[in-house]
């Protein structure tokens, strides 16, 4: 009799240490759903109410970073009353969950949809299978963007981290260092297409023709220098190397910083033992300073990469694609929004996709052995 009655305190404490976690659990869920919708339905009121821009911009920022940050405290807090078990696998989702929720929503989803909207026609309607693929890969003007994309990747990388490094080493032994790098780093603070305008300028060629004077600075100095002004962007295949030196206007100044502070990251000791030892400057550079830097290399280049394969607004405002200058992106543009084939810009979009994967697992791949993250 006295252990029936044991018993039974224990399985009431058991049930109520059950209902409790459990329902601390589902308040944990609830709370921050809730939380949500108000925060969904206040976007939606700012939204569709007529009040002025300027109130409903400040009521749009107090409203959603009060409320982004009353979300992860009020799930935080919960959490944290929940068991240790609990608590520790449910806290991590408090603040990864919302990240992966909108990469699942703009990324994840999107490229599933595109791979399907790949197979059908050019209005979403039939199956067409691998067709759309075949175009992609065999016709004439995807080559033609295919083999430009190659020589912006081969060129424009190797152009833009070799100027960088050389920058980041000579300016490094200079006193004006940092009035410099500010120069050459100016141009990334410009939009790629503000880029295209000011180089359309540059490369602007008028014609032949009596009265015509040229306004392109590159055909003024060469008018300047006795010679013939030139169409630089309308003979290919030269044009396309003409496009990249934008590129490489734009992306020196991002690896020069990248590539300086890494060779700052070498110890002075280090490179002062090594001249005296009897070392010569070029061999310190390609003995000592490479080798110190070949992460940093690997991954201003491979960023750079990846920009030179989904490159589109340099080519878009400068030459629109014509003359043998165009490029995977613009022809996806082109084949959505101008030929409306919705099937081949999905294809072409899948396999910019594919040819981006390779090197983006390569930078994580060096990330990790260096425990980046």
């Amino acid at each position: 009799m006295a252990q029936t009655v044991s018993r039974r305190p224990g399985s009431r404490g058991v049930l109520y240490w059950l209902l409790s976690n459990v329902g601390r659990l589902l308040i944990s869920l609830f709370v921050p759903a809730v939380t949500f919708v108000v925060l969904w339905q206040g976007f939606i009121f700012l939204r569709d109410n007529q009040a002025p821009k300027l109130v409903s911009v400040l009521v749009a920022i107090v409203w959603g970073v009060g409320g982004v940050a009353l979300l992860y405290f009020v799930s935080n807090w919960l959490i944290e009353k929940l068991p240790d078990l609990w608590r520790q696998r449910l806290q991590p989702f408090v603040f990864v969950g919302p990240g992966i929720a909108i990469l699942a929503w703009y990324l994840a989803i999107p490229t599933i949809r595109t791979f399907f909207l790949s197979l059908q026609d050019a209005v979403s309607r039939n199956y067409v299978g691998l067709e759309n693929y075949v175009f992609a890969l065999t016709d004439r003007v995807m080559l033609e963007a295919f083999r430009n994309n190659l020589l912006w990747m081969i060129f424009g990388t190797l152009l833009s981290v070799g100027l960088g490094l050389l920058i980041a080493v000579l300016a490094d032994r200079t006193p004006l260092e940092t009035v410099y790098k500010a120069i050459i780093f100016m141009p990334m603070a410009i939009s790629f297409v503000g880029a295209g305008v000011i180089w359309k300028f540059v490369y602007t060629y008028k014609g032949e023709g009596a009265g015509i004077a040229e306004i392109g600075l590159l055909n003024a100095i060469v008018l300047a220098l006795g010679g013939q002004s030139q169409p630089w962007l309308l003979q290919p295949p030269w044009n396309n190397f003409f496009l990249i030196i934008i590129m490489v206007w734009l992306q020196t100044g991002y690896s020069m910083v990248i590539i300086s502070s890494a060779i700052k990251g070498i110890p002075a000791e280090l490179l002062e033992a090594a001249r005296v030892d009897g070392a010569n400057e070029f061999q310190v550079f390609f003995n000592i300073i490479i080798p110190g830097i070949k992460g940093t290399l690997i991954t201003v280049s491979t960023t750079i990469i990846i920009f030179s394969l989904k490159l589109f607004d340099i080519v878009r405002v400068m030459t629109g694609g014509n003359n043998g200058t165009n490029v995977i992106a613009n022809e996806f543009y082109l084949q959505r929004f101008t030929y409306g084939h919705a099937g081949r810009a999905s294809a072409i979009a899948i396999i910019l996709l594919l040819a981006v994967i390779p090197v983006m697992i390569y930078n994580l791949r060096q990330f990790r052995e260096r425990k980046a993250f």
